[in-house]
């Protein structure tokens, strides 16, 4: 299965969730090129962006997990072929 390139977005709304989502994280290093988090106290939230290479159906596994964790919500996107 050929690799794409892909961003995953992540806002975290209740830091009760943070052990869950580094887990989840660690699990899929393998995939991860880039990770920026930024708290943005303001809004009480932290945002994490993840730069990602690999199948289709590993980033949405990925995607998946993390989308499944209360207490954050996730989006993401993949190039087309690359």
């Amino acid at each position: 299965m050929e690799n794409r390139i892909g961003i995953i977005g992540i806002v975290v709304e209740d830091n009760n969730c943070i052990e869950k989502i580094n887990t989840i994280l660690h699990e899929y290093a393998r995939l991860i090129i880039g990770r920026m988090g930024i708290p943005y106290r303001e809004r009480g939230v932290s945002v994490i962006s993840l730069i990602v290479d690999g199948s289709n159906d590993e980033i949405s596994a990925f995607t998946g997990k993390l989308g499944r964790v209360n207490g954050a919500s996730v989006k993401s996107m993949v190039t087309k072929n690359l």
